[in-house]
């Protein structure tokens, strides 16, 4: 698998880094941002839009990535997926403000065209 092989639109679902088991729903887009790093975005529960920035290697892609949130206030943080395939993407991250005793969750579903579920 490389880097390009992961480029296109997943459908996400994950858990917050805490002990209130809330969960959320999004897409994440990647791009290819040269031949070595990717772009990302992400659309949580339809409102929220975080970006980020990452690299993949031995079928890992880590990416920082960062947001606004209340207050103006930008938060960071770091989320590393294993690419089951270049369909299945498992990630757990972490926030830098975020409770340091706990991880998030997040898998990613490629979104698939027509013709590639045909095909």
């Amino acid at each position: 698998m490389t880097i390009k092989d992961l480029i296109g639109k997943y459908q996400i679902m994950g858990t917050n880094q805490d002990d209130t088991g809330n969960t959320y729903k999004g897409v994440l887009y990647l791009s290819l941002r040269d031949d070595s790093s990717i772009n990302a975005k992400w659309i949580i529960n339809h409102t929220q839009e975080q970006f980020g920035t990452g690299f993949f290697k031995d079928n890992l892609l880590t990416i920082h990535f960062y947001y606004e949130g209340e207050n103006d206030i930008i938060y960071k943080g770091k989320v590393t997926y294993k690419c089951l395939t270049k369909n299945i993407l498992e990630g757990t991250w972490t926030e830098e403000l975020g409770a340091s005793e706990f991880i998030g969750t997040e898998n990613c579903f490629r979104v698939l065209t027509t013709n590639e579920i045909v095909n």
